[in-house]
């Protein structure tokens, strides 16, 4: 097997295993605690311009499959695992891990204590590292660890979005899942902007009767509003919010317009429409098992998240935008409304992709206000 090592900017050294693809990548490096659904995580745009760690130690074991993708290919700059599966099983596997990732050039390192660098990474924060089969000389990867730009202060949705407007029919850019999210009727027109947009949400969108054109995150809100939709739907994506300024500056012209609905860097990109500011947060939230409060209902939801930033509400000079959900774990926003306009968001994923369905009701709800807003 091909030697590679893993270096931290603090000079910290992990000496694995190539898998994937050999090569060299940088990143800022964050851990995913999901025990399953390393597919949907490697494509998931939202991790652009991040290396991803598994804690759950054993990963490759089902192989890939040309469903549960969340984007056309893996987004993930590396992979870390402790163990990458040399047998995979599974009857819908149409190849192994290690030869999905050479085949799109994601360099990946294996033999990695995954322990010790995810307790560093709650200990220190996220960290710049770089993951090489190419050069082995410590001084050297430091450096250019260190300076990796990371993903603060960074535009990678400009890297994600579409090129291009065009109307979501699943069959055109994935297999269709062997799931319960059929299409529905559509009732509703809904403008998607696509921030890292996964497929996963297109699917509950147009599961509940929605109708969805996704549009690049530069495309102006005027020739948006032209078209007349139904609803203005934000999506996730990748980094630093505060970054996309033509994206905040879109959504300023679209509130009190249409009902909008955010998930993820949709939520953040509304907080600051709003007037409001997102911070850095130590080391993220990544995973399936965020334990999430509906302040209205005090009910509990476990929910799929990934972000680096959160959303400081108190910020927001409109009183009339209050928070709807809270992180039980650090007590971050993970949702806001509006009292007056139909508009919400949350900063947890409710279409999983992959984790828990609890949340799944949201898109409901946004149905919902779209069904107020053509009967008022």
């Amino acid at each position: 097997m091909i030697e590679a090592h893993l270096v931290l900017e603090d000079g910290t050294v992990f000496r694995g295993q190539s898998f994937g693809a050999a090569g060299e990548k940088t990143g800022e490096i964050v851990f995913n605690t999901a025990l399953t659904g390393y597919q949907e995580i490697l494509t998931d745009p939202s991790y652009k311009g991040q290396i991803v760690t598994m804690t759950y130690p054993l990963i490759g074991n089902y192989g890939v499959n040309e469903e549960d993708i969340e984007s056309p290919i893996p987004q993930v700059e590396a992979f870390i695992v402790r163990e990458n599966s040399a047998i995979a099983s599974n009857h819908r596997q149409t190849k192994t891990l290690s030869n999905y990732l050479k085949e799109n050039g994601i360099v990946g390192i294996e033999g990695v204590d995954t322990r010790a660098l995810t307790k560093k990474l709650r200990t220190q924060g996220a960290l710049k590292g770089i993951i090489s089969t190419i050069d082995l000389d410590k001084k050297s990867l430091i450096a250019r660890a260190k300076a990796c730009p990371g993903v603060e202060g960074i535009d990678l949705v400009k890297v994600v979005t579409c090129k291009e407007p065009y109307v979501w029919n699943e069959t055109n850019y994935a297999k269709a899942q062997t799931s319960n999210l059929k299409p529905q009727a559509s009732k509703y027109n809904v403008a998607a902007y696509d921030y890292g947009i996964k497929f996963n949400i297109l699917r509950h969108l147009q599961s509940v009767g929605c109708r969805i054109t996704v549009y690049p995150a530069q495309y102006p809100a005027e020739d948006i509003l032209k078209t007349n939709p139904d609803g203005i739907f934000l999506s996730n994506g990748p980094a630093d919010p505060a970054a996309v300024t033509y994206a905040i500056d879109n959504i300023k012209k679209l509130i009190g317009k249409k009902p909008i609905f955010g998930i993820c860097l949709g939520n953040q990109l509304l907080s600051l429409a709003f007037g409001g500011k997102t911070y850095k947060l130590k080391f993220g939230h990544h995973g399936g098992n965020q334990p999430v409060m509906d302040l209205k209902t005090r009910q509990v939801a476990i929910t799929a998240q990934n972000h680096g930033f959160a959303v400081d509400l108190d910020s927001i000079p409109d009183k009339e935008v209050e928070i709807t959900h809270v992180n039980l774990n650090d007590r971050t926003v993970e949702g806001m409304r509006h009292k007056s306009l139909p508009i919400f968001s949350v900063q947890y994923h409710p279409e999983a992709g992959p984790g828990p369905h609890d949340a799944a009701y949201l898109f409901k709800e946004f149905t919902g206000l779209m069904k107020d807003a053509k009967t008022n």
